[in-house]
């Protein structure tokens, strides 16, 4: 067996060199998406001054099963996914201050990017989630270390979304504010599964150069 599935795997860029961008946020698709799929909608937040750096899954999924799986089903790729995150973190640190340094996911992706902020809790640039939670069954223990320092968080979710429980949507909210994050949590009536023009809008607003 690959202990290490996404070891590794493409990484596609888009917008400015990340040394030289006013922010570097890890794009990060959902499941049976892409890179590109993930950087279509970075694109549509139009901020020529960001960079986004999008990692591909391995076979376009980054664990097998639900996100609200018991976390053993979903290994070793729940675990090689976030060790992947974080080589690209750490390794765009190297190169840019830490804050300048953000999260942003969609599904899958979301729930993968608020797991790894919660496991590595320290100030980012912003963390943006678009229909996601973090990780685990119900009862999961959210004892997680560090703080997020008044890091920028956007939570966007619809109250009847088939794969998100409105309930972890919740939680993680919870969480990530006793973590020290500033989180904007918005439900959406009726909404399905997808990424609104207003989610758009509030994520362009938290990354945007007025923001800082």
């Amino acid at each position: 067996m690959n202990t290490d599935p996404h070891r590794g795997q493409s990484i596609v860029c888009h917008g400015p060199d990340p040394g030289a961008a006013r922010l570097v946020i890890v794009a990060v698709h959902g499941r049976g998406a892409s890179a590109a799929d993930i950087l279509s909608l970075a694109a549509a937040l139009q901020l020529d001054d960001v960079a986004f750096v999008a990692p591909e899954a391995a076979g376009h999924s980054w664990y097998p099963y639900a996100f609200v799986a018991p976390m053993a089903d979903n290994q070793p790729h729940l675990d090689s996914a976030l060790a992947l995150l974080d080589r690209i973190v750490c390794d765009i640190r190297t190169r840019v201050a830490p804050e300048q340094v953000g999260l942003m996911g969609f599904s899958q992706g979301a729930c993968l990017s608020l797991e790894y902020a919660a496991r590595h809790a320290s100030r980012y640039a912003a963390v943006v989630g678009f229909s996601g939670g973090l990780i685990g069954p119900p009862g999961t223990p959210r004892d997680y270390a560090g703080s997020l320092d008044g890091t920028p968080v956007f939570l966007g979710c619809s109250d009847v979304d088939p794969h998100i429980p409105l309930a972890r949507v919740h939680e993680t909210a919870n969480v990530l504010r006793s973590l020290g994050g500033a989180v904007d949590e918005r439900i959406y009536q009726g909404m399905g599964h997808l990424v609104d023009a207003d989610e758009i809008a509030a994520a362009r607003a938290l990354l945007g150069p007025a923001a800082r």
